[in-house]
């Protein structure tokens, strides 16, 4: 009796392993590989800032209202919508330091403006309108594009495309064949480069002596995409 029950029990382990080894499954067969691309564009929203000081003038103030009217005028005569001039700080001065209370002669009141523009182009001729000494400073601070979204999108497409193709290639190098996409991960993505730009200072004098207006194109900025990608092989 013993006997039957060890010579039942190692028929069923023996099996019991057979089935487990025939459910075994040969690895699956799969390249990863990453893609990137870079689409170069021109800006289209560029943001200066402007910055306005109050100065004397044959001992006479020219206030900061002044200076506003002026560049506000500027750069509606420049063709450009009222909401693409706003007002970003407000500060003041006094020169002769310490005093009591402030004289309003010799106290200097200042403002500071960003204004958007698509181009560079009308630059000139804004500062240009404005009293030379009553610009204290401008500079760059910021661009992009009002297609940016667009762009990023594209960017990442074609990084797809670009990491397809590379899988493609190698695979078929072997002699075997692609099979479908198992994974997709971002790796660098809704990036763009140059967009800390050196800040560009601008001589209101120089832009205004001949009336002179530069055409040069405004420097380009890069959006870039990168994936990580895992496909099967057939």
């Amino acid at each position: 009796m013993k006997k039957v029950m060890l010579l039942a029990a190692g028929l069923f382990l023996a099996v019991s392993s057979f089935a487990q080894n025939a459910n075994v499954k040969e690895p699956e067969k799969k390249i990863e590989v990453t893609g990137s691309a870079e689409i170069e564009i021109t800006p289209d929203e560029i943001y200066v800032d402007i910055s306005l000081k109050e100065y004397q003038k044959n001992k006479t103030k020219v206030d900061i209202s002044t200076l506003e009217k002026q560049l506000v005028k500027a750069v509606a005569d420049a063709g450009l919508p009222k909401e693409s001039l706003t007002i970003e700080n407000v500060a003041g001065s006094n020169y002769t330091w310490p005093r009591k209370k402030k004289d309003p002669v010799e106290f200097m009141a200042s403002k500071q403006y960003r204004l958007k523009l698509n181009k560079l182009d009308k630059i000139d001729q804004i500062l240009g309108a404005v009293d030379d000494e009553g610009i204290e400073n401008t500079r760059i601070s910021s661009y992009s594009s009002s297609k940016m979204q667009e762009y990023r999108k594209e960017a990442k497409i074609k990084a797809l495309q670009a990491a397809k193709a590379k899988a493609e290639y190698m695979v078929a190098a072997l002699g075997e064949k692609m099979g479908s996409i198992i994974e997709i991960q971002e790796i660098n993505t809704d990036n763009y480069t140059d967009v800390r730009p050196m800040m560009a200072q601008f001589n209101a004098k120089m832009a205004s002596a001949d009336g002179y207006t530069s055409d040069i194109e405004f420097k380009t900025i890069k959006v870039r995409a990168e994936v990580r990608t895992v496909f099967s092989i057939k």
